[in-house]
């Protein structure tokens, strides 16, 4: 089967986002976590979860002594927003090429934002200082070029975005107010260009969202197999833009290794390869120069990337162990024999009793008590119910493949000591991942404030990083004397070297008298500074921002900085895409100084 002309995607996010989707938070606005009389409940029928949680509820009473009654759902919609910098002749040159845009206040600050607990926090307090002036709607490639000229010939600054899911103040508007800023919305981009099922390849403009991929691909038979935990809102492009990684990457591979061709939008004309091919050698490969650039060379249009078959069948399984360490000892031999299940997480014990707990009150016992076998755990193998842990796994392919490679699984598992969680909890414990940012803007409305944040690291340095991380927020949270709080960890990808990890900490801020969000602040920026001492990575799959912009000249020496600037001057000479990530604001400031000079 091949496809030969465009093929236009109906896109989960329409132009009007604010329908669908929250305007202070995360996701579907038919989709929360709620409390009523001091009954915790999930509404929407979305997710394979919902009805009253009433174990989750007083877990969470009795680990945070939260008080339901004082429950504050999201705040008001505004209805003033900051006045416009506007360019009418920008805005007259989009009208006569035919490009849609609004300088409506809620479509600019829908899109003015990502998803990290200032975006949040700023948007019910309507705090923002700067947003959006005008948001603009290309319909193809050749509108995008049009939008670069004008924007060029008019000193406007574009940001690119997708579905706003960044999580590193990516797509957070930057503190210009000298300039007009523009935007460029590129979720009505979303056709399937091309389709070679011969060389399982296909073409897509790039703000096409994840589960639109998927729902188009899996109709002709195929699978991108890219699921990020933001794929129900996150676009190709996104992925592109920050380097991302999905939980099946142990298949399907990162993104870097799903993409074989680019096309991107500079202020100095088309960035392009000029053949689709599966490997070259004909110097620096300049598609890398654009994964990971957030934003800040041009804007990418479109995409060429490997698909494969839809597997014949998908099989989700749990394995519980009796702690954290011997969790990571079972993935590390796991990877030394290369048999990495499609996706396979390690959770801690934290998060594994917050798993168990998030089912409705009827499921209870069928889900758990059946499923895990509780006095099984402990009296017969004499697991302490404080430091178990369990991995989900997902596999996928043929069915005798997929059988065999359980097996091989389940012979190291064994080795470890591992009990089998059951199907039921290995397929909540993959989907719950979608729920992870309902349950923190829950949690926000009852005044505990929480986030997770994520590293790389080599298999030998894992153990040491997640203790050393976890008593360095433990010894802040005390330090500042917050009672109640909670710090989490979980092993998310696995590779032949080593694995990605993140963390979680909440803790409640109602009684304490400074700013809550700047107390979380301040402690994450610790936990960062020894998740770099202890070996770990800046950022495996979020980026960098704006939000950890401060370290990456350390992550990557001054002449890494250097060779960022030399490219971002080539291709954007007049600091169009000023977005200020990667590198610190004040340096993009210095780069603008410098053009208006000249």
């Amino acid at each position: 089967m091949d496809i030969n002309k465009p093929q236009k995607v109906t896109s989960v996010l329409p132009k009007r986002r604010q329908d669908v989707l929250r305007w202070d938070g995360w996701g579907y606005k038919d989709c929360k976590f709620v409390c009523e009389k001091e009954r915790v409940s999930f509404v929407g029928d979305r997710y394979p979860i919902s009805g009253r949680m009433d174990n989750f509820r007083d877990w969470a009473r009795g680990i945070f002594n939260v008080d339901l009654t004082k429950y504050n759902p999201a705040a008001v919609q505004p209805t003033t927003f900051p006045k416009a910098v506007r360019n009418e002749v920008f805005l007259r040159g989009l009208s006569k090429n035919g490009i849609d845009y609004s300088d409506d206040g809620m479509d600019r600050l829908v899109r003015s934002h990502g998803q990290t607990l200032t975006d949040v926090e700023n948007l019910r307090k309507h705090k923002y200082k700067r947003i959006a002036d005008v948001i603009v709607w290309p319909n193809c490639h050749d509108q995008v070029v049009q939008i670069v000229e004008l924007a060029n010939a008019n000193d406007v600054a574009l940001i690119p975005v997708g579905g706003n899911t960044s999580v590193s103040m990516a797509s957070t508007t930057p503190a210009i107010h000298d300039r007009t800023i523009a935007v460029v919305d590129m979720t009505q981009m979303n056709r399937l260009m091309w389709l070679s099922e011969e060389n399982l390849m296909a073409c897509f403009e790039v703000g096409i969202i994840g589960q639109d991929i998927e729902r188009e691909l899996g109709k002709l038979g195929f699978t991108l197999g890219h699921e990020p935990d933001s794929h129900e809102f996150s676009t190709l492009g996104g992925w592109i833009a920050t380097r991302a990684s999905g939980m099946k990457q142990n298949r399907y591979g990162n993104i870097e290794d799903l993409v074989l061709r680019v096309k991107m939008v500079t202020g100095n004309g088309v960035l392009e390869k000029q053949f689709t091919a599966p490997r070259v050698s004909i110097g620096p490969d300049f598609d890398h120069v654009i994964f990971g650039s957030e934003g800040t060379y041009g804007i990418v249009t479109e995409a060429v990337v490997k698909i494969r078959y839809a597997p014949e069948v998908r099989r989700y399984e749990s394995l519980v162990f009796s702690d954290f360490e011997t969790g990571v000892h079972f993935l590390r031999e796991v990877a030394e024999q290369q048999m990495q299940a499609p996706s396979m997480r390690l959770i801690d014990n934290i998060q594994f009793k917050c798993a168990m707990l998030l089912d409705p009150v009827a499921n209870w016992y069928t889900g758990i008590v059946e499923a895990l076998k509780h006095f099984y755990l402990t009296a017969v193998c004499g697991f302490d119910m404080d430091r178990i842990v369990a991995v989900t796994l997902l596999f996928e392919g043929d069915a005798e493949n997929v059988t065999q490679h359980m097996q091989g699984v389940y012979a190291i598992a064994k080795k470890y000591g591992a009990v089998k969680g059951g199907e039921y909890n290995g397929r909540k414990g993959y989907t719950l991942t979608f729920l992870v940012a309902y349950i923190r803007d829950f949690a926000w409305d009852l005044n505990i404030v929480g986030e997770s944040f994520e590293t790389s690291i080599a298999w030998d340095k894992c153990i040491t990083l997640c203790a050393n991380v976890k008593a360095c927020i433990r010894r802040e949270c005390e330090r500042r004397g917050i009672k109640y709080f909670a710090v989490s960890s979980r092993v998310t990808q696995s590779y032949d070297a080593g694995c990605c990890v993140y963390f979680y900490l909440l803790f409640k801020h109602l009684d304490i008298p400074e700013d809550s969000l700047k107390l979380f602040m301040e402690i994450e920026e610790i936990a960062r500074e020894e998740i770099l001492a202890c070996g770990g990575t800046l950022s495996h799959h979020h980026g960098v921002g704006k939000l950890r912009s401060k370290w990456y000249p350390d992550c990557v020496s001054q002449v890494g900085v250097g060779l960022y600037r030399a490219v971002k001057k080539e291709l954007d000479p007049k600091n169009i895409f000023a977005a200020g990530n990667l590198v610190r604001q004040e340096q993009q400031q210095q780069q603008q100084q410098e053009v208006n000079k000249t």
